[in-house]
């Protein structure tokens, strides 16, 4: 065989027939494979307990759903997680810190939809997440909540007062240690602030009153809402306080939170271990820890900034931002010189403000017995303000419902002139009360003689209503007495002092009183009693 030949046969080519397969290549690759289906019923029964009733979502793509450009998506899934937590509450608890940032953040949404089905998730949370579980994330509630208090647009302000009212019910102590911010906010809500000509060398900065044509409502139903919700601010704040207060007879504390929790023990299950009592969540106690660790709001080393109203500073510094403010509020409500009695003024509106300024008033009076220095305080109060209060407030006292109310019928109650509620829920004694609490609180023995004009005109206001007092209920008799003490130790002598006993000795002989109303008499007798054996000169 030629070397031509032998060549040919190496590399020879094959060559393909028609209609026939292509012949495999001895380098070719298989590709083929097979699948099979892997089924894990575990994990497919978990994500079953995660979804809603009817969308079939898990917590997971709801709080995804809640970053949704669409309002409509956004307010779906506010929806289905109240409906997923309601259905699964031990979902809250595994992913109470996603939830809660997710909410706050809605509270400053554009769309109101959208911030209304965020407020009642947040009512629906604070039924079942207890105060120490939400403090860790509270600081970021209460950023959200400031955001939407300080909101440029007023339907956003309007829906945080809602917010503000769902956790003062539940965790009033965990907002009010944030009060420094909060009551800021409640000033700019109604106010803005001004640079005074007079007070340009000072910098000091003067708050007015603002009006705002774009609200929904107008401009006094504005104030009168964020006074509200500063008052029950106020009155956590006071409720708050651990050191005791000291006016002539303790109030009645009529908020549901200072009431004693009932417990019904079973003593077969208490007796083998399987139930345990807690004394001091039923009892309406607070235990006493003796430990030196404390919290960073609550340590020694924060700044005045930080201690909110228990800053004797800081409180003097919000009462004289708030006063002037709420004396501008009080001349708007009541009724001018000139105007006739049945006049726009005199709404009811107007009335519910004047008490609203009131409260906030005496709450904050209260505070100001807190401090140590109470003598320095009395004086400051009594040195700024007496003069405004007399002109403001006592121009038309007492105030009754004869003459703001003229157009009402007469009610059944014809007992106490003063004590005649209107149909909006205006306690008209208690209002007058109120105002002798504040009045009475800037006098002292030796300011009697300039103060007496005022003080006549409370001395009769008060024993005319302990005289005609037969439907008086606990709280106005409590009210009514504590006034009466404060007096009776202001002018400690037989002229002033027997009228008074007079008064309450008769409202005493009254037939069908009460049995609180007759059980403060007689601790009020009691005391009085106690206090003639203290002292040298006897008028008994």
């Amino acid at each position: 065989m030629t070397k031509k030949r032998k060549h040919q046969e190496d590399f020879q080519k094959v060559k393909l027939k028609v209609g026939k397969k292509k012949p495999r290549l001895e380098n070719a690759t298989d590709t083929t494979f097979k699948t099979k289906a892997i089924q894990i019923p575990e994990q497919l029964k978990e994500d079953g307990l995660l979804t809603t009733q009817n969308r079939k979502l898990n917590i997971k793509d709801l709080l995804s759903q809640m970053h949704h450009y669409s309002p409509g998506v956004k307010q779906n899934a506010l929806l289905g997680l109240k409906d997923l937590l309601s259905q699964y509450p031990f979902v809250i608890d595994a992913h109470l810190s996603s939830i809660i940032s997710e909410v706050a953040a809605v509270f400053t949404d554009k769309d109101p939809s959208v911030r209304g089905a965020a407020v009642h998730l947040l009512q629906f949370l604070t039924s079942r997440v207890r105060a120490e579980q939400i403090a860790p994330f509270f600081p970021l509630v209460s950023a959200h909540l400031s955001s939407a208090m300080t909101h440029i647009s007023e339907g956003i302000q309007e829906d945080s007062l809602k917010v503000l009212d769902v956790l003062l019910e539940a965790y009033p102590a965990l907002l009010t240690d944030r009060s420094s911010i909060l009551l800021k906010n409640f000033v700019e809500l109604i106010s803005h602030q001004q640079l005074s000509k007079r007070l340009k060398s000072k910098d000091k900065l003067s708050w007015m009153l603002s009006v705002n044509p774009n609200r929904r409502v107008t401009s006094q139903q504005w104030r009168l809402n964020v006074l509200i919700r500063l008052k029950k601010f106020l009155q956590a704040v006071v409720e708050g306080s651990n050191e005791a207060e000291d006016e002539g007879l303790q109030e009645q504390k009529d908020s549901p939170r200072a009431l004693r929790n009932p417990i019904f023990i079973s003593w077969k299950v208490h007796a083998n271990n399987q139930q345990h009592i807690h004394l001091y969540e039923n009892g309406g106690l607070r235990p006493k820890i003796n430990s030196s660790f404390r919290l960073r709001s609550l340590a020694s080393v924060m700044d005045s900034a930080e201690k909110g109203l228990s800053s004797a500073e800081n409180l003097k510094g919000f009462i004289e931002i708030i006063i002037p403010l709420l004396i501008e509020c009080w001349i708007e409500a009541s009724p001018a010189p000139s105007a006739p009695i049945l006049g726009n003024l005199l709404e009811s509106d107007c009335q519910q403000l004047m008490q609203q300024v009131l409260s906030i008033i005496h709450l904050l009076w209260k505070l100001t017995k807190r401090h140590d220095e109470t003598y320095k305080m009395e004086v400051w109060l009594r040195m700024n303000y007496l003069v405004d209060f007399k002109h403001h407030f006592m121009r038309n006292f007492p105030y009754s419902l004869q003459e703001t109310v003229k157009h009402k019928k007469k009610d059944s109650c014809k007992g106490n002139k003063y004590c005649l509620p209107s149909s909006n829920n205006v306690d008209y004694l208690l209002l007058n009360l109120t105002l002798c609490d504040i009045m009475v609180s800037l006098a002292s023995a030796s300011t009697l003689q300039a103060d007496s004009g005022w003080l006549d005109m409370i001395r009769k206001f008060v024993t005319d209503s302990l005289q005609d007092g037969s439907r008086l209920n606990s709280r106005q008799v409590n009210r009514l007495l504590g006034v009466t003490w404060r007096l009776m130790q202001i002018q400690q002598n037989k002229v002033a002092t027997e009228p008074l006993i007079k008064a309450v000795y008769t409202l005493y002989q009254q037939r069908n009183l009460l049995f609180p109303v007759r059980t403060l008499l007689l601790k009020f007798f009691s005391r009085v009693y106690q206090k003639e054996d203290s002292r040298t000169q006897r008028i008994r």
